[in-house]
């Protein structure tokens, strides 16, 4: 695939790293200098020195082959012009813009980009999908990750082994034995810094990270088998009260009555802007890192405390400061890629990484073949994808027992008709069925093939 980048901030530098790693032709455009000095430096990519908005740098390039344009440059408007431009002068099929200002995407302005207006195929809005995201993590606070696939009817849980695991040092095979009705698969397991995708004889150990499949109404099981028995957060700080910042105290808000939320912010004017946006959320005004303003947010009372200024250290360190004056859990968005293996140093088990997200969403439509959902799990060592099956592929028509599924892969739900059906050895795929799965990043395109409807794969 041959891919634009507009951008080569941490975001666009990310996305062209993946897709690089995976053979793509990718071409990155970036009015600094610098930034393509580096990321053609350390990268397999092109680098172009320009405005991803203007024809001539757009054919530079390489528009006019191109398969797809993601624009991810740090202005809304240079990222809607860039798809407009790539649309009308040089037909690039599938657009990408990141768009962070929300007034664009109100729902009385969805007309804005439809086909017939400025044809922008994939919105990505990090405010709204980071939100999203920390609220999943307050509603299930047994997790280090949390993502939904199929219709929301199957949940993938990213869960810590600790000292008081259950299920830690048993045989895989031997947990549908011993827990014969839970709907739940062990897809993949992080240890050591290293993944990998287990098998029967497998067991997990203490400090192991674990990502299972399981159907939405035994979620709460799950966290029991794990020795997770956190009640969700209903008393919750929030430090940094910037687009993110506000957009989860409102959704708080609207979503759970009875929370009690507060919100820690360093600017005073914006303290006093979103005071005024807020009804039930009482705003203080003062320094994250102040110990006396933690205090006046009642942080010995909070049920979990989410740092989501726009400074990593200041999150690291707030989450920190806030667990050792007695706050059980904390929440810290970091957006440097070498932080979260020092968070967990300090402590810090759950950390959300905005560009990851990104990347995740932009995945999803890189990806050939009826890929329907894509999460990149531990920095990109591995993936969960929601694929639709076809006739065609190989999984189709034949027990599972007597399929060679692809070392590093494995199937953790098969979604059909509505009902979610935990994949065991006498389990068929059926064309339409929509399948989840966890696969070792080197396996993806292997997975990709397994899903396209051309027949060229056999």
């Amino acid at each position: 695939m041959r891919v634009i980048i507009c951008g080569a901030g941490q975001v666009g530098y990310g996305i062209a790293e993946r897709l690089a790693s995976e053979n793509n032709d990718v071409s990155v455009i970036d009015s600094s200098p610098n930034l393509i000095d580096t990321i053609t430096d350390t990268i397999d990519v092109r680098g172009f020195v320009g405005h991803g908005s203007q024809p001539d740098t757009l054919a530079a390039a390489g528009a006019a082959d191109a398969d797809m344009i993601v624009a991810v440059t740090l202005y809304d408007e240079v990222n809607m012009v860039a798809c407009q431009v790539a649309h009308s002068l040089f037909n690039i099929p599938t657009k990408v813009a990141r768009i962070r200002a929300q007034s664009y995407l109100k729902p009385e302005w969805a007309d804005l980009f439809s086909s017939h207006n400025m044809p922008i195929d994939v919105i990505i809005s990090p405010e709204i999908e980071v939100g999203e995201m920390v609220l999943r993590r307050l509603a299930l606070p047994g997790a280090f990750d949390t993502v939904d696939f199929a219709d929301g009817e199957v949940v993938v849980l990213g869960i810590a082994c600790e000292e008081d695991c259950p299920v830690v040092d048993t045989p895989l095979m031997q947990l549908s034995d011993l827990f014969p009705d839970f709907d739940g698969t062990v897809m993949g397991i992080s240890r050591d810094g290293s993944a990998f995708v287990p098998r029967g004889l497998d067991s997990m150990l203490v400090g192991d990270r674990v990502y299972i499949a399981v159907v939405a109404d035994q979620v709460s099981r799950a966290f029991k088998l794990f020795g997770h028995e956190e009640k969700r957060a209903t008393r919750v700080a929030v430090l940094g009260g910037g687009n993110i910042g506000l957009y989860v105290a409102k959704q708080l808000e609207e979503r759970q009555k009875r929370a009690k939320i507060k919100v820690v912010e360093a600017s005073r004017e914006r303290a006093i802007a979103i005071a005024d946006e807020l009804t039930r959320t009482v705003v203080l005004h003062g320094n994250a890192l102040d110990e006396q303003i933690l205090r006046e947010a009642d942080i010995l009372e909070t049920d979990t405390m989410v740092a989501l200024t726009n400074n990593d250290m200041v999150n690291l360190l707030a989450s920190v400061m806030a667990k050792s004056l007695g706050c059980p859990s904390a929440l810290c968005l970091v957006n440097d890629r070498r932080y979260p293996g020092l968070a967990r140093a300090l402590g810090l088990e759950s950390t959300i990484n905005p560009r990851a997200i990104t990347i995740s969403k932009i995945l999803e439509h890189v990806r050939r073949g009826r890929i329907r959902g894509v999460h990149a799990v531990e920095g990109g060592v591995g993936e969960v994808i929601e694929a639709e099956a076809l006739q065609t592929s190989p999984l189709v028509g034949k027990p599972l027992s007597e399929i060679d599924i692809l070392e590093g892969v494995r199937l953790g739900a098969v979604y059909r008709n509505g009902q979610v059906i935990t994949p065991r050895g006498d389990t068929q795929i059926l064309a339409g069925d929509r399948v989840v799965l966890f696969a070792l990043a080197e396996r993806v395109h292997q997975v990709e093939q397994m899903f396209r409807v051309s027949l060229e794969f056999f």
